[in-house]
């Protein structure tokens, strides 16, 4: 039976206590975020769950409009591994990223179990779930199916920005604050989106 959408909120908390419940409309899809990740972020391409391996913008779209509501999570607590350089950014950051994407399949997860059988989660930055993904091994060759041989892959979900939302844009529309850092060691914050339908 599926729970009331109040309950679900209460119980979620559970989970993880720092959401805001968002309008699908205020969800920001823009062409340029793209971009961003092709020519900027040293990630690109040798993640299944970053670009160009995820759908594009207008495929986006086209899921959002399957929903009527969301859930932004805000993760404010991220420590960094500060025995590996920030260079080297994913891995400086690789215990957190792991912890919020785990955070974010949990959430996705009992929200199915409560009767809402669309939930779908949507994280922030490259999986980390395994050390190396498919793309960054050697003489593995990817086609269209390569996500058939992810080792992870009932939890593994795309990062928001790898699919052209607006992040920052987006979580400003239900108040929480973001800003560029200029530094590895200034406080971070990722966001996590959970669709509900």
């Amino acid at each position: 039976m599926k729970k009331e959408f109040k309950t679900l909120l209460q119980e979620l908390r559970n989970i993880h206590s720092d959401f805001k419940v968002i309008a699908i409309d205020a969800i920001e899809v823009a062409e340029w975020v793209l971009w961003k990740c092709e020519y900027g972020c040293k990630a690109y391409g040798k993640h299944l769950t970053c670009p160009p391996y995820t759908p594009g913008p207008e495929e986006t779209r086209k899921l959002l409009s399957s929903y009527e509501k969301a859930v932004i999570t805000r993760f404010d607590d991220v420590q960094p591994n500060d025995k590996v350089p920030p260079a080297h950014i994913h891995h400086f950051l690789w215990d957190a990223i792991f912890k919020m994407h785990d955070t974010m399949f949990e959430l996705e997860r009992y929200t199915f179990l409560s009767g809402y059988y669309k939930a779908f989660a949507m994280t922030a930055l490259p999986c980390t779930y395994c050390q190396d993904c498919l793309p960054e091994r050697e003489g593995f060759d990817l086609d269209y199916a390569s996500k058939r041989f992810c080792q992870h892959q009932d939890k593994v979900r795309p990062s928001m920005e790898a699919c052209g939302i607006d992040v920052y844009k987006t979580v400003r529309s239900v108040g929480y604050e973001v800003d560029v850092r200029t530094s590895p060691y200034d406080r971070l914050t990722f966001f996590g989106l959970l669709l509900i339908e």
